[in-house]
């Protein structure tokens, strides 16, 4: 029998050593180690910068050459300028500049976590809880699909259009816009009205595309016009650990306002209904509320523009990218013409999916198997303990990638990444027991932890700014054909991990090849 409760606990501390060892607590007490780490610059200069000193604010110590001189060296921060007794004038005003650029990114990275994490939660309070509300007002498994694959369909073919008005309309409006559809989304799931709740998957589909777009395409923005781009790797991973703590709060809270009043109509014959499952998405509603009021008030505006652009936009497409066709049209002839924005579309696309797949499939395989060892004295598995420790082990992940980022460059993580993923479903389809299965499950959920913040890292610097938005919307159209592919087929949960894991590989070759392009050449 698998003890869950075992695993997590040294899930757990396996992330809080990764955490320590990312920290800037590291730096402070075992000061002779992290003089002599290297950085590798995530510029165009390909030589190490050596790293000296601590940084203030933890994980990645920034470093590297940017384009702007004054963030040559950048994450260096206080530690390097008491490294320096007798230093030239030249040396005293780096220093000055680097502890300068570190107090902009604390700055910054407070005001996007302030408002991401809030979206963050919205989005994670209403997941668990979809399909057991359809359940709950009596629909058929049928109409269930349908509502899912509508809300998928939504955010394929709208989203590849609300990406491209954000880059001209501004990001920051675009989140506000995200926070008014998803909290009207909210509100349909009190009907018992089969179109209402289809209207509101329609809005859930578009709010999520701005979602996993535009928070990042401001993130990265607001990064360069605060000329903070070494940076961004260090603002990734503490957004994606900040979002595996959310989760793991946001399932707590979701549970107490589930059970919190009972689900019935307002009155009798009624189809507006409250209490019961309808309890996360009135919480979700709160929270976009919050998420929108602290992005106006917080957030500065940045355009698709800047120090991002290339030229492989033709004068035409400039002039049509007002229009929403024709910043679609834009961004895919930029990423036709480009390796490596191509390259990065469908290795996303083949990871998040992978990873869409597995959020699916883990509960029937895990069950499947804890009945086939425990036969008549199966009583069910605890799906809080498991949950905790899928996040417990992104949060390790995100970690590992701060850590490991102050010696490799993310093309060169990400190849280890997308292996260590595609051997960890090759675990999960020829292991066949609940343990090693399990374990196999988490060590691809630290994948995730890591896959985030690297990818997010490479897009910023790969990505051009004037039609990033658009194209990170792009990107997700495989994504969702990906994900209605597995819900409209009746794969098993063994044929459906071996599809993983050949995403997988597929995915590890595309990533040797972008990094040989980037890297090597």
């Amino acid at each position: 029998m698998t003890d869950y409760n075992l695993i997590f606990g040294v899930v757990l501390a396996i992330n809080v050593l990764a955490t320590f060892r990312a920290s800037s607590y590291w730096k402070k007490y075992f000061p002779s180690v992290n003089n002599a780490v290297v950085v590798v610059s995530e510029g165009d200069d390909d030589e190490p910068t050596p790293l000296v000193g601590d940084d203030d604010e933890g994980g990645v110590g920034g470093g590297g050459k940017n384009d702007d001189d004054e963030e040559e060296g950048g994450g260096g921060g206080k530690g390097k300028g008491k490294g320096i007794v007798g230093g030239s004038p030249s040396k005293a005003s780096d220093a000055a500049s680097d502890a300068a650029a570190n107090i902009r990114h604390a700055q910054l990275l407070r005001k996007y976590l302030a408002v991401y994490l809030f979206a963050a939660m919205s989005d994670w309070l209403q997941g668990p809880y979809v399909y057991a509300l359809y359940d709950a007002y009596g629909y058929s498994q049928h109409d269930i699909a349908v509502l899912f694959v509508a809300g998928f369909g939504s955010s394929m073919v709208f989203g590849s259009f609300v990406g491209g008005m954000a880059d001209q309309g501004g990001r920051k409006k675009f989140v506000i816009l995200f926070a008014i559809i998803y909290s009207l989304s909210c509100m349909t799931k009190h009907f018992k009205n089969f179109s209402i709740l289809m209207a509101g998957r329609l809005l859930g589909g578009v709010a999520t595309s701005l979602l996993f777009s535009v928070f990042e395409a401001w993130l990265i923005g607001a990064h360069a016009n605060a000329g903070v781009m070494s940076h961004l790797g260090k603002s990734f991973s503490y957004a994606q650990y900040g979002n595996s703590v959310i989760a793991i709060l946001a399932g707590q809270v979701a549970n107490k306002a589930a059970s919190y009043a009972e689900f019935k109509p307002i009155s009798e014959n009624s189809g507006f209904y409250t209490g019961g499952y309808l309890g996360p998405f009135d919480v979700s509603l709160f929270a976009l509320i919050v998420c929108g009021l602290l992005a106006s008030y917080l957030w500065e505006e940045n355009y698709g523009g800047g120090k991002g652009d290339d030229d492989s936009g033709s004068d035409d497409g400039k002039a049509e990218s007002s229009y929403a066709m024709g910043a679609l049209k834009g961004a895919f002839e930029t990423t036709m013409r480009s390796p490596d924005i191509l390259s990065c579309g469908i290795i996303s696309s083949l990871f998040e999916g992978s990873m869409y797949i597995f959020v699916f499939m883990w509960t029937p395989a895990l069950t499947a198997l804890a009945k086939a060892e425990m036969g008549d004295e199966f009583v069910g598995l605890p799906f809080g303990v498991i949950f905790s420790t899928f996040m417990v082990c992104c949060m390790a992940g995100s970690s590992i990638f701060s850590i490991a980022m102050e010696r490799m460059k993310p093309e060169q993580l990400s190849v280890i990444v997308f292996g260590v993923a595609a051997f960890a479903f090759l675990m999960v389809v020829y292991s066949g027991g609940a343990t090693a299965t399990f374990l196999a499950m988490n060590l691809f959920e630290m994948c995730v932890g890591m896959y985030f913040p690297s990818m997010g890292t490479m897009k910023g610097t790969i990505v051009p700014e004037n039609k990033r938005a658009a194209i990170y919307n792009l990107f997700r159209i495989p994504l969702n054909f990906i994900v209605l592919f597995s819900l409209l087929t009746d794969l098993t949960p063994r044929v459906s991990f071996t599809l993983c894991g050949s995403m997988m590989i597929v995915a590890t070759i595309l990533q040797m090849k972008l990094k040989a392009r980037r890297i090597n050449a």
